[in-house]
């Protein structure tokens, strides 16, 4: 079993013994790694609590596998941790290799095991730690990072972005493997918004940052008449006059044939026998996802939600008006980002990008970690998590 302990810094840091270590690990930096500095216990990127659960154990060992249908090449591999998604819930299982000190993930398919691969992390522990303070910094805005404290809009994302994929190019002969492009790119998105609160709500988006994003006249300011009386949270009246939002997001549509509705009043005209939630007069239908689903602002808190009209209930979707154009403007700058790069990112490892995203939006809003906390569904992890039905990926692989 695996030490804690705690160093001059007095950060915790996993230790092994070279006992530990034998047979599995014969890579002479790799041993000084875990037996010297040892690998952090708290990262916002990387899990190493497998080492401290169960140590040392092989991918052949962790499947059982007896009747060897694991590739030759994972039967020895190490397993040592995992990277952490939304929410601190390992996704994929890191792997070292004790030979050569190189990192990988993978996938546990316990009922097949024939089916499971692996893909490139870093080319050793020391780099992998690296990369993994790099981006813990720039999420908590310290270390060569801290220059970012206050500073938001495009150029700031911008230049964190450049910045933090100098760390990860100056660490693999300017090769990252996919899940440290995707971080470069993605991760530093959430610096688009300040948080000063001037606008009464989450977010302060910059001025035109969605004309800029969309297109000129693709986004819909409303005008008072078009507000029921019971849209009375002043921030999202003033925020749809002056911002407003772009009228075809990413699975999204605005309603922009008559003055906003009510649910009751929508209901009252579409489907009148509809089974519609409590304070119905108080929920305002902005527009339509997808699957029958409708998005409406409480008229009272500004809470943005999702009313599934098949399951007839009202889950939690954005915490305001500013978080929800977040989200549409986080969506299309991926697009955008992915054509630019021949669709490199939605190609190379589809479940890493949808990590990443629902990683940046929860760091912006955390709507959704808070809705998986009670049970809840939410419509924007659903869908960046749908790689199978593909509702992510149109012709060419973009979203």
């Amino acid at each position: 079993m695996s030490t804690t302990i705690t160093n001059h810094a007095g950060d915790t840091a996993i230790i092994l013994t070279e006992s530990e270590l034998d047979p599995y690990v014969t890579h002479a930096p790799t041993r000084r790694r875990l037996t010297g500095p040892g690998l952090p216990a708290d990262s916002g990127v990387l899990s190493f609590a497998e080492l401290c659960r169960a140590g040392l154990r092989t991918v052949a060992d962790s499947t059982g596998d007896p009747q060897d249908r694991l590739a030759a090449e994972l039967r020895d591999q190490l397993v040592i941790g995992g990277l952490l998604g939304p929410g601190a819930l390992e996704t994929e299982s890191v792997l070292l290799d004790g030979t050569t000190g190189e990192i990988s993930t993978t996938y546990f398919l316990h009922d097949r095991p024939d089916l499971m691969d692996r893909r490139p992390l870093a080319p050793s522990l020391h780099t992998l730690v690296r990369f993994a303070e790099a981006t813990d910094e720039l999420a908590g805005l310290r270390g060569q990072f801290a220059s970012y404290v206050g500073r938001y809009g495009p150029q700031p994302v911008a230049e964190a972005s450049r910045q933090l994929l100098a760390v990860f190019e100056e660490g693999t002969q300017g090769r990252p493997a996919p899940f440290w492009r995707m971080a470069a790119l993605i991760r530093p998105l959430a610096l688009v918004a300040g948080r000063a609160g001037e606008s009464g709500l989450a977010l302060d988006l910059p001025p035109r940052l969605l004309e800029q994003e969309f297109g000129h006249g693709k986004v819909v300011r409303f005008e008072e008449v078009d507000f029921p009386a019971t849209l009375t949270h002043q921030p999202t009246r003033r925020f749809l006059r002056e911002v407003g939002l772009p009228e075809d997001g990413f699975l999204f549509a605005l309603d922009t044939d008559m003055p906003l509705a009510t649910l009751a009043e929508h209901y009252a005209e579409a489907d009148p026998s509809a089974d519609l939630p409590a304070r119905a007069d108080h929920l305002i239908r902005l527009g339509h996802l997808v699957e029958d689903d409708s998005l409406v602002i409480d008229g009272e808190s500004g809470a943005i939600l999702n009313w599934s009209e098949p399951e007839a209930r009202l889950f939690p979707l954005n915490t305001d008006v500013s978080t929800l154009a977040f989200t549409l403007w986080l969506l299309h700058r991926e697009q955008v980002m992915d054509e630019q790069s021949g669709h490199e990112l939605t190609t190379a490892a589809y479940d890493q990008l949808a990590m990443t995203m629902l990683q940046v939006l929860s760091a912006v809003d955390p709507t959704g970690v808070t809705a998986a906390d009670r049970d809840g569904r939410h419509y924007w992890t659903e869908a960046f998590q749908d790689e199978a039905s593909g509702v992510l990926e149109s012709t060419g692989g973009s979203w």
